[in-house]
């Protein structure tokens, strides 16, 4: 900030000041993912069977400066997705066989993620102060979420210290859909009468007659609140830790993600083994996550990133987290992103493999999400920037290209990959 002073005889003195603009012009990001998995674990069949998908998302983000303090983004995103183990909650509805380890082509394999959120950020004449709003809306074949935050950030000690603290909540509405199986054994349903076992031969025990009901509560509301503290420690270090803590309620189940038990009897339709239940777990959860971040400049060359983060819930879940970045500037616009994270976690009190649970159990899940696996991700990336924006399309000056690949993969059969691009431009 900077403050001239001028005098005139004996009048009053006036003070005028001249402050930089939080956001000089707008700016618009164009971001883009491909993703693809595969793996032998899928909750959709009760923890067998392929986890096969694709996802490609597009995203745009619009920064509007208001003025000199407040700052309008709008961030709009689409994602379209083929999933095998999804199509197989009707495994039934496709041509040919049914089997938990070949994707149906029924009306499930496939859906459009939308979701749209605006938000709104101040800050204070010497921009130690910001405070920020946001609504969000997304919706999906099966539910419907809107969302609530704000933040408030201070910085203090000259800019070397900044405290913060997050708010969030959700309030998310399902559209059930239970496996085809098992619909018609709802209350009122028709049972072995219906159209699907007229239509096919049970094999294993022909007397398929599971105990289902389905739920009565659709609603699931999420509360998140985030604390952080940063700190520039020396001229080549900052330090950064962060507690998140998130209690959710209501239907924290998935209703097409089904379940066996070992105490009944098995019944087929081809391959496909029929459903016992659904998954069934807790209306409440609560989770805590504490972490830190050291950030070490090196050289003009090199920068050193670590982050560690532990994770406890009352499900039973613990997991570790630690991962290491070593951006490499090899010239004045070009930079490198070679980075490693490893993740651990222990298996949910309400975890089991497929045909693990027994019937008496009052909680079920085969999602191997909940299970207990490490999981290694290598990535590599690279970004190109220029804060001239010589180059030009129509009255967008192109600010920064990043490019993004990384590969995940899981013990227990889990691997994927993502490809991600983002264009960053502003706007004459």
């Amino acid at each position: 900030m900077c403050s001239f002073q001028f005098v005139f005889g004996q009048s009053q003195d006036s003070t005028q000041v001249y402050k930089k603009r939080v956001l000089e012009t707008t700016e618009v990001d164009f971001l883009s993912s491909y993703y693809t998995q595969d793996g032998d674990n899928a909750a959709v069949s009760g923890g067998i069977g392929t986890e096969e998908l694709t996802d490609v998302t597009a995203t745009f983000i619009v920064s509007i400066p208001l003025n000199d303090d407040d700052i309008l983004t709008i961030d709009a995103g689409v994602s379209a997705y083929t999933s095998a183990s999804s199509s197989n909650v009707g495994p039934f509805d496709g041509d040919g066989p049914a089997d938990a380890f070949v994707a149906s082509s029924g009306a499930s394999k496939g859906d459009v993620w939308t979701n749209i959120t605006g938000s709104y950020s101040h800050s204070s004449d010497d921009r130690n102060d910001i405070w920020s709003a946001k609504l969000s809306i997304s919706t999906e074949y099966d539910y419907f979420s809107i969302g609530v935050g704000g933040s408030y950030t201070k910085l203090f000690n000259e800019k070397n210290t900044e405290i913060s603290i997050n708010g969030n909540v959700y309030i998310d509405t399902w559209n059930a859909l239970y496996p085809t199986e098992l619909r018609p054994f709802q209350e009122g349903g028709e049972g072995l009468n219906s159209s699907l076992f007229n239509q096919n031969t049970i094999t294993g025990n022909p007397n398929y007659n599971p105990n289902f009901t389905i739920f009565d509560n659709e609603g699931r509301n999420s509360y998140a609140l985030g604390f952080g503290f940063s700190q520039i420690l020396s001229k080549n270090l900052q330090g950064s830790i962060a507690l998140d803590l998130v209690m959710q309620d209501g239907l924290l189940s998935t209703p097409f993600q089904r379940v066996y038990f070992s105490d009944i009897e098995d019944s087929f339709i081809d391959n496909f083994h029929l459903a016992d239940d659904i998954e069934r777990l807790p209306d409440s959860r609560f989770k805590i996550a504490l972490g830190g971040r050291l950030n070490y400049y090196i050289d003009e060359a090199f920068v050193l990133r670590m982050f560690y983060r532990y994770y406890t819930d009352d499900w039973g879940i613990k997991s570790h987290t630690a991962s290491v970045e070593i951006p490499i500037k090899v010239s004045d616009k070009f930079t490198l992103y070679p980075s490693y994270r490893f993740y651990n976690q222990t298996a949910a009190d309400y975890f089991n493999v497929y045909e693990g649970h027994v019937s008496t159990d009052e909680f079920y899940t085969s999602d191997y999400d909940l299970s207990k696996y490490n999981a290694n991700q290598f990535s590599f990336g690279a970004s190109y920037t220029d804060i001239f924006t010589k180059f030009h399309i129509w009255k967008l000056g192109l600010k920064s290209i990043d490019l993004k690949y990384t590969y995940y993969d899981r013990n227990n059969s889990l691997n994927s990959s993502i490809i991600t691009t983002g264009f960053k431009f502003v706007i004459d």
